[in-house]
């Protein structure tokens, strides 16, 4: 029996679209509240970012209860680098409480490329020990053995790079997730389906669901701004090319068509399970991106 909503969707072979909510620097959630009342029915899952980039932000947890009260179907991303064990376990009971079956885990960036550089970052735990972690508390007990009054159940994703310059450790890590008890996972951003290619012919024999990353492209500015600043995304020259020289409306049209026929062939040649759009703070565009893609 599926744990989710979303868990059921992606066992019945439906190609399936998730999309990211990015929370905002402060209280105010009326934009936050504007963009999943868009994409809620549009798309079939909707992640909330947890800090990215190590930037403070609105939690993800609070942007997944705000999610249900609006009738979406929440992602909860989870980062090992602010919080250790206890507080992780205690998230995850508060999240399981309020009807939250999703959860990405992730390691997290490194605090150097944030905006509190001066924060202590934790790392107790890493992404495959937190997998491991959910998978204990699953059984009815803590991580120090100590009985739960009321299980968990979730559905667990992880993350991976397809397009990592050197992918034997990306294919050892992704293994050791698979082992630990993830079931589905979210790509980085995909720019080359070449690489996507390469890297399914390894992943399909685990059986786990791939969701592949779309990363809408804005400017030249920007895909040359993430080649040097964000881990784990590369933009090929010849994309680099194609949004060189362009205006401000010229390259987000450009953008757009760039992750509509990135998904069109991931689609039709029956890639993977699925895309995740992420459109860095302008998620508006992302109904957009849907309808130039077919989807």
């Amino acid at each position: 029996m599926a744990v989710s909503l979303f868990e059921e969707k992606l066992n019945s072979d439906k190609f399936v679209v998730t999309a990211e909510i990015g929370p905002p620097k402060g209280t105010d959630l009326s934009e936050m509240k504007k963009n999943i009342e868009l994409l809620k029915d549009r798309v079939d899952a909707l992640n909330v970012t947890d800090h990215q980039s190590s930037v403070m932000r609105y939690p993800s947890l609070g942007g997944c209860l705000l999610i249900k009260e609006l009738g979406g179907e929440p992602i909860l991303q989870m980062t090992t680098r602010d919080r250790n064990r206890i507080a992780l376990q205690a998230d995850l009971l508060f999240a399981y409480s309020r009807g939250i079956r999703n959860v990405l885990c992730l390691t997290g960036d490194s605090v150097d490329v944030g905006d509190h550089k001066d924060a202590k970052p934790v790392f107790d735990l890493d992404s495959v020990q937190l997998i491991r972690m959910i998978k204990t508390l699953e059984t009815g007990v803590d991580m120090a053995g100590n009985k739960l009054s009321g299980k968990v159940q979730f559905f667990v994703g992880a993350s991976c790079n397809p397009e990592a310059d050197h992918i034997e450790p990306q294919l050892i890590k992704f293994e050791k997730k698979v082992n630990s008890g993830a079931r589905f996972f979210q790509t980085q951003g995909i720019y080359d389906v070449t690489l996507l290619r390469r890297f399914m012919q390894f992943a399909r024999q685990f059986g786990v669901k791939i969701i592949a990353g779309i990363i809408v492209l804005f400017s030249y500015r920007m895909a040359t701004y993430m080649n040097e600043n964000v881990p784990g995304v590369k933009v090929p020259p010849q994309i680099l090319e194609e949004l060189k020289g362009l205006d401000k409306e010229a390259a987000l049209r450009k953008g757009i068509d760039i992750a509509a026929r990135t998904i069109r062939t991931i689609k039709e040649e029956k890639l993977c399970h699925g895309v995740h759009i992420m459109a860095i703070g302008r998620e508006h565009i992302i109904p957009e991106v849907l309808e130039a893609s077919g989807l």
